[in-house]
């Protein structure tokens, strides 16, 4: 499983001459929220543009960089394109909170996990309470539903299962059972 934060700051390689041409930013989803692609950083101040790679020609995705074919895979586009992202699209996930139906909060997204190549669609996220509440107690992991017609990924939440409040799990029993 790959941490989303992970990618972030990593450089983005073409596998053919180990150019860099861009450092990931960001990601972005579709309205399914399956990762779509990579945003790369944009040299210009107030752009109204952005750089992504789409997922699906990311060739490696290691712990050090990430390599497409060639320059080509690079595409600019406008913002308005990412409607929803990890950190800048119209929705975006980080900070979000996530809630059973019984209206209980059980944390604020801080990261989430997919699998790079088997499907993009995200199988967890990392929780957080605040900063205090992590030094003390640690983030929680919450797996997503296998069935995702359970789980409402909204504009301002995510609406889960109130079963969900019994599955949280210490972060680090999360990277245990990968």
């Amino acid at each position: 499983m790959i941490r989303l934060q992970q990618l972030i700051g990593l450089p983005v390689l073409t596998i053919n001459n180990g150019k860099k041409v861009g450092v990931v930013k960001d990601a972005w989803f579709d309205e399914h929220w399956k990762l779509k692609g990579l945003v790369l950083e944009y040299a210009k101040w107030f752009a109204v543009k952005v750089r992504t790679v789409q997922w699906n020609a990311v060739l490696t995705c290691g712990d050090d960089a990430v390599f497409i074919a060639d320059e080509a895979q690079v595409l600019t586009g406008k913002k308005q394109l990412l409607q929803r992202a990890y950190c800048m699209g119209v929705v975006h996930l980080k900070d979000m909170p996530v809630i059973t139906v019984t209206g209980s909060q059980l944390g604020r997204i801080s990261d989430v996990y997919f699998y790079p190549f088997q499907d993009t669609q995200i199988v967890g996220y990392e929780l957080t309470d605040g900063f205090i509440s992590d030094l003390i107690e640690g983030r929680k992991w919450l797996r997503t539903p296998s069935d995702l017609n359970e789980v409402l990924l909204g504009e301002d939440a995510i609406i889960v299962p109130a079963v969900s409040e019994s599955e949280l799990e210490p972060v680090a029993a999360s990277n245990v059972r990968v």
